[in-house]
């Protein structure tokens, strides 16, 4: 019988609860099983008929996926932030499991990206380059803290450099305090050469790419950048839409509003109290988003971008608002000249421009 089945997982660093119900929403089989490869793969391939499957987005969603993608007609990973759950309710793995398979059933889960598009080895490269960057910045944060904490000023560089080590460490006075500097020192000399090492293969990934040429000729997106955004975007044509890419990259303006209607002589009638803005939306990627802001801040340097830069704030705009247009506009460069496989020029930044 070739019907359809949604099944659901609970998925765990063990074991995976799962959930399968027809059509009509009638659960007809349960089970509980290891996490492993040969039991999930065996489940699924003795169902019968056409299988939709759901879990959450997590440490195992794309190993999971790569895993089962094969052998189902429908995989979608849900994000875990947009459930329509309820506080208060019943909650454990077979629950969770049933909830899942159900609300697959009803197209009420919220889709997470998982598909690669010959993107992997650079989302990998992309993954350690940006690890090491993040290990290194709080190793040197921590260093600093020890000599802030001291009333020892320590602005700038120099207090990592191997040159003037010493003479930083004989600022310390207790034994203990230097012997914690003196480790921190030792973690940031290996971490520097791998961060190094991270970023040379991940640029030289990203330079097999076709997106490459495109996005490097977008100013103030340098090798790092371009690499990340490959990474993480994956590929334009899954966001049909500028406003798609803002709200990933969390340049959107949330707004909320109450009481939109009132009577009025007896007719409904929309009120004109305007909705309330929050500020930029906080479900997104912060990586990309980060990116986007960051190249945004380069706008001080001569070019296209500081003119356009200049023109919001001509405009009235406060300088926080105008870097956020300008992150906007980055970010519609580059769904659109990475889908046209064009080159930037300065003609895209004026306002006739698309």
């Amino acid at each position: 019988m070739n019907s359809n089945k949604y099944i659901g997982m609970d998925v765990h660093s063990e074991t995976v609860s799962i959930a399968v119900r027809d059509s009509a929403g009638k659960l007809i089989l349960e089970a509980t099983m290891a996490m492993e490869t040969s039991a999930i793969l065996g489940f699924v391939k003795g169902l019968q008929g056409k299988l939709h499957v759901t879990f959450e987005e997590g440490i195992h969603a794309a190993w999971l996926y790569e895993l089962l993608r094969p052998q189902v007609t429908e995989l979608l990973v849900c994000d875990p932030r947009q459930l329509p759950r309820h506080k208060g309710e019943n909650k454990n793995d077979k629950i969770d499991a049933r909830q899942l398979s159900e609300w697959l059933r009803l197209g009420a889960l919220k889709p997470v990206y998982h598909r690669r598009h010959g993107l992997g080895t650079l989302s990998e490269s992309v993954r350690s380059y940006v690890t090491f960057s993040g290990d290194t910045t709080r190793v040197m944060n921590r260093l600093k803290a020890i000599y802030r904490g001291r009333a020892i000023p320590s602005k700038g560089k120099q207090v990592y450099s191997p040159r003037f080590r010493d003479a930083w460490l004989n600022q310390l006075r207790q034994p203990g305090v230097r012997r914690r500097a003196e480790l921190f020192y030792q973690q940031l000399d290996l971490l520097r050469p791998l961060r190094q090492e991270a970023r040379k293969a991940m640029i030289a990934e990203s330079r097999k790419q076709a997106a490459h040429k495109v996005l490097r000729s977008i100013p103030t997106l340098g090798p790092v950048r371009v690499a990340i955004l490959m990474a993480v975007i994956q590929t334009p044509h899954r966001f049909r839409t500028n406003r798609k890419l803002w709200t990933y990259a969390g340049l959107s303006l949330v707004t909320r509003s109450s009481a939109d209607y009132r009577i009025v002589q007896g007719q409904l009638t929309r009120s004109r109290k305007p909705a309330l803005i929050l500020g930029l939306n906080q479900n997104h990627n912060p990586l990309l988003k980060g990116v986007l802001k960051a190249a945004a801040t380069a706008v001080a340097r001569p070019g296209p971008f500081q003119e356009f830069y200049a023109r919001r704030l001509a405009a009235g705009l406060s300088p926080e608002i105008a870097r956020v247009v300008v992150a906007r506009k980055l970010a519609t460069l580059v769904l659109t000249l990475w889908k046209k496989g064009e080159r930037f020029n300065a003609e895209h930044l004026k306002p006739q421009a698309a």
